[in-house]
């Protein structure tokens, strides 16, 4: 959490375990590409903030937690496979929505948001107008 908060890719990278997943109904992403999206995420939105709930221990042992994120897209947006998008000035607020976590012993093995409408990360896309969100 303080790795997201601080923008720190590498802080972030040494929490998640090597075979971590992020798990969308679009796309599962693997470490390398979790670290991609986050680098393009905070180059596009310098600005991006996120606040949360405790996380909660769920009876199968994972963690839920209560996300609130969002920022101003003042930044190109470039991810590997996908044409870049020029800063548009929108203002992105994703809709509170839980994440869902397991850890083992080597950090966390896997990242499933909610797949609320307008939820992270495909919300993001749909509200600087492209078309076909990626992820």
């Amino acid at each position: 959490m303080a790795g997201l908060k601080a923008h720190d890719v590498e802080m972030i990278g040494a929490s998640l375990a090597e075979d971590v997943q992020f798990v969308t109904p679009a796309k599962t992403m693997d470490k390398p590409m979790i670290l991609e999206f986050l680098a393009a995420l905070y180059h596009g939105f310098p600005d991006w903030n996120y606040d949360h709930d405790k996380p909660e221990l769920l009876e199968d042992g994972s963690f839920a937690v209560l996300w609130r994120q969002g920022g101003t897209h003042t930044g190109t947006l470039s991810f590997p496979d996908f044409d870049a998008v020029e800063a548009t000035g929108k203002s992105v607020r994703i809709p509170p929505h839980h994440f869902f976590y397991r850890v083992g012993e080597a950090g966390l093995t896997e990242i499933r948001p909610d797949p609320i409408p307008g939820g992270a990360p495909r919300g993001i896309f749909e509200q600087i107008g492209v078309e076909l969100p990626p992820v």
